[in-house]
Order: structure tokens, then sequence, then C-alpha cells
């Protein structure tokens, strides 16, 4: 993986604690509307982390296949992305 580790690594282990925290607002029966405000908190760290994965696999992966003339296995994967976010 060429993505920042060190980004990476901190921001899952942020939304780790936010799940850990969204299972025990569920076992105390918190109120349904904060239970979605952290759920969806959640998933914004982890398009985030998505993000940056896809950013630094754009510019070392994709940039790398370029250059040696086999880009279209890399932009079938980056299309099959394409086609898993927008649903």
């Amino acid at each position: 993986m060429k993505a920042d580790k060190v980004k990476v690594t901190r921001l899952l282990k942020t939304a780790r604690g936010q799940i850990d925290g969204l299972l025990k607002m569920v076992e105390e029966d918190r109120y349904c509307i904060d239970i979605s405000n952290q759920l969806m908190a959640t998933q914004a760290i982890l398009r985030n982390i998505n993000r940056e994965v896809l950013h630094a696999h754009l510019g070392s992966c994709v940039t790398a296949a370029f250059e040696k003339g086999e880009a279209s296995p890399k932009i079938e994967e980056i299309m099959d992305i394409i086609d898993k976010l927008s649903k």
C-alpha cells in the first residue's frame, strides 16, 4: 500500500473507536438520532480513508502501469471501484 500508513492507521483506529461507541450506544438504548449521527460520522471517516488509499493508488500503481504500457487492468480496477461507490 502506498498511502500514508500513519494517517490511514490513525483514521482506522478512530473509526474503530467510533464503532465501539456505537455498540455501547445500542446496548444502552440511546436515542436513534444520536446513533444515526454517530453512524454518519463513522462512515465519513471510512470514506476519507478510502479516498486516501485510492489517491495513493492512482498516484503510484496506476501511474507506474501507464509508464509500463500496462494501464488497461488498472483502469478496469478503478472503474470497478467507481461502480461500487455509486451503489
